[in-house]
């Protein structure tokens, strides 16, 4: 076991430019995406009004989740994050498969916010080809994550305020609807019960409608990966971690709540209809709200690719200085971007282009099922490895920086649910592909593992931390 020294002396070199601030909307920008704007239209089909519940469940998780990643980060801050935990505490193969884990995860589910920001421009453009705005949305969000750290920064930092603005006047809206309406709380109460109950497809609608919401918090782990490059990492990894999580489940909880509430749940999912925030605005019948929303979701998707780019760079490049990939991937510009590791991890938009071109109508489901192993992998191993971290901190008398009560308790409770949700996954049509793909992958990852230690190649630290010319 290498001493954790070592890992952050490997992987130095990135530029310490975020704040507190940023970070906290890093993780929002990457977590309020497509899975909340419009990945929520899939998790209503399956457990109708009880999706409430089923996001309630996943935020009970998300949230266990950042209690475990809050006690390692602070402890350790690093660019390798869980990968280079994992690493530390379990065993160096366990770093090598979550790292590739969690890389390929991000690298999908950046397919399935360009293969939605696609589908959002029909509203107003039905007649232009979807390749046409992957390519030019994808060109611009590559270039801001090449310029340099601070200027994905500050674009996710008000990509991410321009959502979180408009997700806190909707809910003041909505709230003034129901409130103002006569008969507001027979129509809360109708549309909660009326189409066949809360519990329309009962609790395995509920269970099914999980999976996506996982999906949908997913990134909420990237303030852990992100402290790598923060400005004093132990005063904001905590910052943000808090603020985080309750501003990400109080936005789902309520929103999702009030989309119920406004719309009979079916209308939502009709064919045709895209996101249920634009849903809810075309139903109403404000002027010009549709569009505007319209504008909103593109946002939230392009903030979410934006954060989604940055994180699988870091960890591709967290690879690539612990000797598991590349050396090329891990060096680094002079203004402190890993561009090689940029340009690989933007794999994720081909792949994305290809699914949409051949199955258009199913491209972002299928992007998510394909995109689900790795974060529920990624996920499990961080609540394993935080068991292994309390009972190491335990061994060794070493005190812990930011101590959680019943941690131990809560990692347990997160690796079951993690476990349990990647069993449902088989036994679902839509996300069977999820470990049919997922397994031969996990095999592919464990035969590169083995054959780097049949063959290893001696990697020189400081070689790789050369810098690239501009």
């Amino acid at each position: 076991m290498s001493n954790f020294d070592e890992i952050q002396t490997r992987e130095a070199g990135l530029h310490k430019k975020l704040t507190a601030k940023q970070m906290t909307m890093i993780a929002i920008g990457g977590a309020i995406g497509t899975g909340l704007f419009m990945g929520s239209k899939f998790a209503i089909g399956f457990a109708g009004p009880g999706v409430i519940l089923s996001y309630a469940i996943g935020g009970l998780i998300a949230f266990a989740l950042m209690v475990c990643l809050a006690e390692m980060t602070v402890q350790h801050p690093t660019s390798g994050s869980f990968g280079a935990y994992a690493e530390h505490y379990i065993h160096p193969m366990a770093g090598f498969v979550v790292r590739y884990c969690y890389w390929a995860a991000i690298v999908l589910a950046v397919g399935t916010e360009i293969t939605a920001v696609a589908d959002y421009m029909k509203l107003w453009y039905p007649d232009v080809a979807s390749w046409i705005w992957i390519g030019l949305f994808s060109f611009l969000l590559f270039a801001v994550n090449a310029f340099s750290v601070k200027a994905f920064g500050v674009v996710e930092y008000w990509f991410s305020t321009i959502k979180v603005f408009a997700i806190v006047v909707f809910i003041i809206l909505a709230i003034g609807i129901l409130t103002q309406q006569q008969n507001g709380t027979q129509q809360i109460s109708h549309n909660l019960t009326a189409y066949g109950g809360f519990f329309p497809n009962g609790f395995k609608g509920v269970w099914m409608a999980v999976i996506i919401s996982i999906f949908s918090y997913l990134s909420i782990e990237m303030i852990a990966v992100a402290a790598g490059e923060a400005q004093d990492p132990e005063t904001a990894v905590v910052k943000a971690l808090k603020s985080t999580a309750l501003r990400l489940i109080l936005f789902y909880l309520i929103s999702l709540f009030l989309i119920i509430c406004l719309v009979p749940w079916p209308e939502l999912i009709r064919p045709g209809a895209t996101s249920p925030f634009v849903t809810v605005m075309q139903y109403i019948g404000i002027p010009f709200a549709d569009s505007i929303l319209n504008f909103i979701v593109i946002v939230a998707a392009l903030s979410a690719m934006n954060s989604m780019l940055y994180i699988s760079t870091r960890m591709l490049f967290s690879l690539s200085r612990a000797g598991d990939a590349p050396q090329l991937f891990g060096r680094i510009r002079s203004n402190g971007v890993p561009i090689n590791a940029l340009m690989v991890s933007a794999l994720g938009i081909a792949i994305a282009s290809v699914v949409y071109a051949v199955n258009p109508e199913s491209a972002f489901p299928i992007m998510i099922a394909l995109s689900m192993f790795g974060v529920l992998i990624t996920w499990g191993s961080i609540f394993l490895t935080h068991m292994f971290f309390r009972a190491k901190m335990a061994k060794t008398q070493t005190p812990i920086k930011f101590k959680v009560p019943l941690s131990n308790l809560i990692s347990v409770f997160g690796l079951i649910s993690m476990l349990s949700i990647l069993i449902t996954t088989w036994f679902t049509d839509e996300f069977k592909s999820t470990l049919s793909f997922g397994l031969p992958f996990l095999l592919l990852i464990f035969i590169m593992y083995f054959v780097k230690k049949l063959f290893p190649k001696s990697t020189d630290v400081s070689q790789s931390q050369d810098q690239l010319s501009d």
